[in-house]
């Protein structure tokens, strides 16, 4: 079946939501504890309108949408250019192992590239072995040195 990588839309909201779900679960079965509040609402709310705090790549095998990837553009000031940071890329069980991760992966890529950025950066739940394979079957490397935290911004 042919695999069209194209721009995510407002349409696409209950497909996304839906896998969002199958995502969210997925992490649960490995043991996350995120209380996961992406669904279709929450997808419209933040990647539409004026100030939209990402923006998103779909997968569609024939009518189906089996893939999303959502990202949004930051800055790397160690090395002075910008990066594409990867917030979520999820790809149902019908569409794994067919080069649908790959593909979303490689237009989100391009997008870096056209846009200037030097690389795509994400961050990966540490009991999720399936997907630390595919991102080094990719040529991805751990980055070393860098622990992540997180404070509310309502704590300050």
């Amino acid at each position: 079946m042919t695999l069209n990588i194209r721009a995510a839309s407002a349409d696409d909201a209950q497909s996304v939501g839906k896998l969002a779900r199958q995502f969210a679960d997925y992490l649960r079965s490995l043991g996350d504890t995120s209380d996961f509040k992406m669904n279709a609402q929450t997808y419209l709310r933040d990647g539409f309108g004026t100030n939209p705090a990402f923006s998103g790549l779909v997968a569609e095998q024939g009518d189906d949408i089996v893939g999303y990837l959502l990202y949004h553009f930051g800055y790397d000031t160690d090395n002075a250019a910008r990066i594409l940071h990867v917030v979520d890329l999820y790809v149902n069980e019908r569409g794994r192992r067919q080069g649908v991760g790959k593909a979303l992966m490689s237009a989100a890529a391009k997008l870096s590239r056209d846009a200037g950025a030097m690389e795509l950066f994400w961050s990966l739940y540490v009991h999720n072995k399936l997907a630390a394979s595919f991102y080094e079957s990719l040529g991805a490397r751990y980055t070393k040195d860098l622990l992540f935290m997180a404070i509310r911004s309502d704590a300050l």
